[in-house]
């Protein structure tokens, strides 16, 4: 059976699912897979472990997802694409420069601590997943490069690569991120927040 043959079937029986059963059960697929993708790998988790977790059968679990790399590419997409929204929410409610990196980096951190699972799925599967973006879609990266373009360009931090600061920001929220993630710092990042703040902005403003 060809994949275009499996997406017709699978659109069939969608048709003749109730709408509350379909969203209910596509939302617990979701969820067991992010918790088995952060445990596991995504590599060392199969569809099978996916429907045994959410208690369903492999065909069901087909029936909303026509493979495991759609089902880590919705997740992911839908996901980063909304943090990057909100980072930019974020940073628009600041007037000067570091005020909009100190609001942006107590984002990262209240998203990290709501839900670690998927701050941690997010982070861990970007790498595979980028390169699938539009080139126009709305990133973090892409948020966080156009305040300290405009930053650099007003004087609020000295003239530097823009990707350069955006690099050095990531770094200091994110490698506390996973050393989290493996036990070796405490889980809940909101108390560094602060700390992580001053850290990204000596960081962009010493040249």
């Amino acid at each position: 059976m060809t994949t275009a043959e499996l997406v017709v079937i699978v659109n069939k029986r969608l048709l003749t699912m109730p709408r509350h059963r379909f969203t209910d059960t596509r939302a617990r697929i979701e969820q067991a897979a992010l918790r088995l993708f952060v445990a596991k790998g995504v590599r060392d988790t199969s569809v099978r472990d996916i429907a045994r977790e959410v208690d369903i059968s492999e065909g069901a679990l087909y029936r909303h997802f026509v493979s495991k790399e759609d089902l880590v590419w919705t997740i992911f997409e839908r996901h980063y694409v909304a943090f990057a929204h909100h980072l930019h929410a974020l940073a628009e409610r600041g007037s000067t420069a570091r005020e909009k990196v100190a609001a942006m980096i107590r984002g990262f951190c209240r998203a990290h601590d709501e839900d670690p699972t998927l701050f941690r799925f997010l982070l861990f599967v970007q790498h595979g997943q980028l390169s699938k973006l539009a080139s126009e879609t709305l990133t973090p990266v892409e948020v966080i490069r156009a305040v300290f373009t405009a930053a650099i360009a007003s004087g609020e931090i000295p003239s530097q690569p823009p990707d350069l600061a955006t690099a050095l920001l990531f770094g200091v929220v994110l490698e506390p991120v996973q050393f989290a993630a493996y036990g070796r710092l405490p889980t809940e990042m909101t108390a560094l927040c602060d700390r992580l703040i001053a850290a990204a902005w000596a960081a962009v403003t010493t040249v």
